[in-house]
């Protein structure tokens, strides 16, 4: 009886846990299907099909923050669309700060400083954020997109927006709306919006609901739009733009300017940025491989995961080729209902292929592929692109990659790609990097924001070393409507967002996380804040060095304690303490200071983080010509104030700069110095200094079209010194200067030189100690040919000859690709050169040409180079300028053919450049 009693109690007992088990295993099918069970996440660009309508004012008063008002902006100038009317009836002022804050949570590591949302839904009743309203009116766009780069300049002496601004109307409110198809089938998932980069103050709505949103324009950032939803129909996402003038210092373009792309994933997956590769030791025959992994977890209950990451070689465009070559050890995980949770994994990876610096080394690439399972079935897969590669900062060798010293020969690139403006494109960043590489540029630091993401895919691959850096200004401005209205609020994420979404860059060698901040002159207090953000990137990166760039910052003051390097902007070389700048007023005035730096702190290393600013126009020479290796460019020395050009010589700089020359024997003198960061690789938008009713600057060694100057082969010259380069500046048509001293120059990679004018000689030279060129400053001008013969350890190792050419004859063009891809982003950058009868450019030709084309492609800008030049970048009419121009094509996408770009000039020979779209 008592045996029958207990198998019946067992009975109940194994009847109740097997339905227990049945509810489970119920429990755990439905929520396997909610994780979308085999799927892998989709990362969609949703880049076409856009509308767009922007105001110079405020049309709807959703602001994120109250901003100082300026005399110099019109706050009541009405635009006069017709949308603005319902705008002005409809809207309230709102302050939606506390709504966008919560955006930040995921990058903030104090919980309690966390953000909770308020409730309400500001802005729900405002026109453009409805389905329903008719958009029917408004501009169709793709992304990326730049408002301002097609529109005309600003002229006259109070724009709107000046010249440090590029004198386009980047300023003003826009709104971008977009329908987007979620059905059914998106059950279930987490569905992000991401946004690698918009211009700014970006506010976002879904269906009515603001989601959220990110002001500095420059950082990419994230959405869940994923509660606001529709899966019944269409969803209408509208994102709001605010780009107020005197935000910058340069032009930094309007709009939702970089890639846009919706993210789905299971509700289990791997976070957002949330792989961190590292490689603690390296050597040829092993290295130790970190991998950091950040799981997230979105649903109601706990979830035990299985992880299994595996790595892989790279190919060429950064994909994964063949097996794999070896995987960290699969582990089993329980991650918390509505958690994040992080995973340390290692594995030692036999004969690992190293990335290293172009040309001396190879950029050897690998994959990691993170794969997520839930009872065996995959939810979630995520690769991560890294490099295996050790680097150290020394105080007195400099760099070292791999165990190899790397001279860094650097330059400094803002983020617009000229006359495409801040709209990001692949292929036009490619082509600066391509050109910076023939130079011999191994280094880049991005002036002075994070860089679209595909360009550090780009220095990964060609081999560039990487300085990235996030913040121009802290908490004092430099404009009055910079970064430092909202560096209170937005610091710490910023920053965390900035170094988690770039940290598997291998090209990437040090962050950066100021430059020339006032806060370098408020002593202890600047300090303090210099150490707090030290430290955030450090938390979130410690394998990298930090610091922040000293223009004025001294060794004694405690700003310099705070960096792991020094990073010095123009005072290693001295500010204005030359004999041509002693007249100068104002400023700051630095006597050289590397020794003084490394005399305070000789565990740190050194590099120039901007040198030379040195200022040019392409092609323009004016006379006469100082005798000094450096001089500041005033109006009539070295500038001309009525054409607003600036002497080719390469001898005349910003006030606070120095030239090249004088940058090279400074540098030269003191061996330990790392290298250098020249102020700048190409010319960029805004910031035209000396002459500000310009667009753009002076300071590039390659001009805004692409063209090189004649410091490139100053640079080149130096940079590459087994390469058999001569080169004489300036060009030899001055029908205006017959028996006039016109000085002569010549850049070389030899040691000596021979100067000839008609085949008589003028003298053989030899570069003396810490000379860098050499000079020919009594030469007097006779028409006809100059020739140089270049020697190298006494054997002739180059040269050039240049003539007095005849009258502009015909146009000659040609294309850097002839043939592009018809995907709507693929370019052609076309060369157009004036040329005599003879085939030589006629350098001092300013002939206006007309640009027109047939078939399957379209002109998307042309330019001259000449920062003066204030004709429209979409313009088809256009002077040459010094006998050069240049026009941007680019293919109908998804279609293929012939592209004929046709280009003639009154009196002149046309020309006729094809390309093939496929």
């Amino acid at each position: 009886m008592e045996t029958n009693l207990n198998c019946s109690y067992f009975l109940k007992i194994k009847t109740f846990g097997l339905l227990t088990m049945a509810f489970f295993l119920a429990f755990t099918n439905l929520n396997s299907q909610n994780l979308k069970t085999n799927y892998k996440r989709e990362r969609i660009k949703i880049n076409e099909g856009w509308t767009f309508m922007r105001y110079e004012a405020n049309p709807d008063n959703l602001i994120y923050d109250v901003r100082p008002k300026t005399e110099a902006v019109n706050d009541s100038k009405i635009a006069d669309s017709k949308p603005e009317e319902a705008i002005k009836v409809e809207a309230k002022e709102d302050v939606l700060k506390n709504w966008i804050l919560p955006s930040a949570n995921d990058f903030i590591k104090d919980p309690s400083k966390k953000h909770i949302r308020p409730k309400g839904n500001p802005g729900s009743d405002f026109p453009f954020v409805q389905a329903d309203f008719n958009d029917a009116t408004w501009e169709k766009v793709n992304l990326p997109h730049d408002w301002a780069i097609n529109k005309p300049f600003y002229t006259g002496d109070n724009p709107e927006v000046g010249g440090g601004m590029g004198r386009l109307p980047s300023q003003g409110v826009a709104w971008y709306r977009k329908k987007l198809d979620i059905t059914t089938t998106d059950q279930g998932k987490v569905i992000y919006l991401d946004i690698d980069g918009a211009m700014s103050y970006t506010m976002v709505w879904l269906n009515g609901h603001l989601v959220g949103g990110w002001p500095y324009g420059y950082n990419s950032f994230r959405l869940d739009l994923t509660p606001y939803l529709n899966y019944n129909g269409k969803n209408q996402l509208a994102i709001r733009i605010d780009n107020p003038n005197y935000s910058a210092r340069w032009y930094p373009g309007g709009g939702i300017y970089r890639n846009v792309w919706l993210t789905k994933t299971a509700t289990v997956h791997v976070a957002q940025w949330g792989t961190f590769i590292t490689t603690p030791e390296v050597s040829t025959n092993e290295a130790i491989i970190n991998l950091s992994l950040k799981l997230e977890n979105k649903t109601s209950t706990t979830q035990p995961i299985v992880v299994k990451t595996k790595i892989f070689a790279a190919d060429d465009l950064g994909k994964t080729k063949g097996k794999a070559i070896t995987a960290f050890p699969n582990e089993t995980i329980r991650i918390n209902a509505n958690d994040q949770q992080i995973k340390l994994f290692e594995l030692k990876l036999k004969k690992p292929k190293l990335w290293g610096a172009f040309p001396q080394q190879k950029q050897n690439l690998y994959v990691a592929r993170t794969s997520i399972f839930i009872s065996g079935k995959q939810v979630d897969e995520y690769e991560t692109p890294f490099g295996i590669r050790k680097i150290e900062f020394h105080p007195t060798k400099g760099l070292l990659v791999n165990g190899t010293k790397i001279k860094i020969q650097g330059v400094n690139q803002h983020h617009d790609l000229g006359a495409l403006g801040a709209a990001f494109n692949v292929r036009a960043a490619q082509r600066q990097l391509e050109i910076l590489r023939e130079l011999g540029c191994n280094a880049i630091r991005f002036s002075h924001n994070p860089p679209a993401p595909e360009l550090l895919d780009l220095t990964d691959k060609m081999g560039f070393l990487v300085i990235d850096e996030v913040f121009d200004s802290w908490e004092r401005k430099k404009t009055p409507h910079d970064f430092h209205l909202i560096f209170p609020d937005w610091n710490e994420p910023d920053t965390r967002s900035f170094i988690r979404r770039d940290r598997n860059h291998p090209s990437i060698i040090a962050w950066s996380y100021g430059n020339e901040v006032g806060e370098q002159y408020t002593d202890a207090a600047g300090a303090v804040i210099a150490k707090k953000l030290h430290d955030i990137v450090l938390e979130e990166d410690p394998t990298r060095p930090a610091s922040a760039s000293q223009n004025f910052a001294k060794p004694d003051m405690p700003f310099s304690k705070v960096v792991d390097f020094l990073s010095l902007n123009y005072q290693g070389e001295g500010i204005r303490d030359a004999p041509a700048y002693a007249n100068l007023v104002g400023g700051i005035r630095t006597s050289p200071l590397y020794p003084a730096f490394q005399k305070a702190f000789p565990e740190k290393m050194i590099v120039s983080s901007e040198t030379a600013s040195a200022l040019s126009t392409r092609g323009s020479y004016i006379f006469p010509v100082t005798l000094e290796n450096s001089a500041p460019v005033s109006d009539g020395v070295g500038g001309n104030p009525v054409t607003k050009e600036v002497s080719a010589y390469e001898l005349y700089t910003a006030q606070f700069g120095s030239s090249p020359d004088k940058v090279f024997a400074t540098q030269d003198r003191h061996a330990y110095v790392a290298g250098e960061f020249v102020w700048s690789g190409w010319d960029y938008l805004g910031e035209p200094t000396p002459y500000y009713s310009a667009r753009s600057s002076y300071c590039g060694i390659i001009d805004l079209a692409g063209f090189k100057k004649d410091r490139f082969y100053l640079y080149q010259s130096r940079w590459r010194p087994e390469l058999p380069i001569v080169h004489i500046l300036p060009h030899w048509n001055w029908p205006n200067r017959v028996g006039e001293i016109t000085p002569v120059h010549v850049f070389t990679s030899g040691d000596e030189a021979e100067l000839f004018l008609n085949e008589q000689s003028l003298g053989r030279k030899k570069k003396g100690e810490f000379e860098y060129r050499i000079r020919w400053d009594d030469v007097k001008y006779q028409a006809g040919e100059l020739k140089v013969v270049a020697y190298k350890n006494g054997v002739i190792w180059a040269k050039e000859t240049i003539k007095t050419t005849d009258k502009a004859a015909k146009i000659v063009a040609t294309a850097d690709r002839s043939k592009i891809k018809s995907d709507g982003e693929d370019l052609s950058f076309i060369t157009v050169k004036i040329t005599d009868k003879n085939g030589q450019m006629v350098p001092d030709a300013n002939n206006k040409v007309n640009f027109k084309i047939e078939g399957f492609g379209e002109i998307v800008a042309t330019d001259n180079g000449n920062p003066a030049d204030l004709v429209s970048f979409a313009s088809h009419d256009r002077a040459v300028f010094n006998g050069m121009a240049l026009v941007i094509i680019r293919a109908k996408k998804g279609e293929k053919g012939k592209i004929k770009l046709i280009i003639t000039s009154d009196g002149l020979e046309n020309a006729v450049v094809e390309i093939k779209s496929n």
